[in-house]
């Protein structure tokens, strides 16, 4: 049970955070919870550095639990969140769906705090970030057509692109969950004549595998050019990303 509050008594630093990730639904990520804790009234903090105060509380094991990196949980709701997002614990096959829809999610949510337009695939716009829809994330509906057909209709297809203010491409991210490198790596091809960063979200165990298959002579043209990004990585990104955009906004 959590410390019942009672009116005009200072709230500890984690009953803050418990109290946000209820109004949540039971679950937060890091940016979310930087972005709504200290909105709370008498809570105390007491540092400089309160960010990494939230990082410290939420690995609390009596309260919370993690789901994915940077995506926490209350652990007096584990049974309905992990109902709520179908996640199987200790399930041989992990959750592909909501894994995916995960840092498809966290990549839209950074390309818009760098002020970037982003854009996810048709065949994914009813997927869900948690619980909304990556298309109410996404701020583009409709895919720019910035070269020849054929090649856009290459592009359009890949989880998550990020377009800059002259709209056109900056960035391409491929989220695999499995290691089908090759496919992502063949969209990356038909895209090389543009001078954009082309990255990988995965699993970093996958890592080796992901080095073999890039090796191959076949990708040699993007070779220097592709980055794998592991899931702590973009979860790290991520926060640092909303710290930085919290930071700036009281400059």
């Amino acid at each position: 049970m959590f410390p019942v509050l009672l009116g005009g008594n200072t709230m500890k630093q984690y009953e803050a955070v418990i109290e946000v990730m209820m109004e949540r639904g039971g679950y937060a990520t890091l940016g979310e919870l930087y972005k709504d804790v200290f909105k709370i009234e008498n809570v105390k903090w007491g540092t400089q550095t309160p960010f990494a105060s939230i990082r410290r509380i939420v690995q609390d094991e009596r309260f919370f639990f993690k789901i994915r990196p940077g995506l926490w949980a209350l652990k007096s709701k584990k049974a309905e969140v992990l109902e709520r997002f179908e996640i199987v614990e200790k399930r041989n096959k992990e959750d592909f769906n909501f894994t995916h829809a995960y840092y498809q999610g966290l990549l839209l949510e950074i390309g818009k705090l760098k002020k970037m337009q982003t854009y996810v695939p048709a065949q994914d716009k009813n997927k869900k970030f948690l619980e909304k829809p990556l298309s109410e994330i996404a701020t583009m509906d409709k895919f720019y057509n910035f070269t020849y057909d054929h090649i856009v209709d290459r592009a359009k297809n890949i989880d998550v692109t990020w377009f800059n203010e002259r709209k056109l491409p900056n960035s391409f991210f491929e989220v695999e969950h499995s290691t089908d490198f090759k496919n992502s790596l063949l969209k990356f091809v038909e895209l090389q004549d543009f001078n954009v960063d082309f990255r990988i979200v995965a699993d970093k165990k996958n890592g080796k595998y992901y080095s073999s298959v890039l090796s191959m002579s076949a990708f040699n043209c993007i070779a220097n050019r592709v980055k794998l990004i592991s899931y702590d990585i973009l979860s790290e990104l991520h926060t640092k990303t909303v710290e930085l955009n919290l930071i700036e906004n009281k400059i």
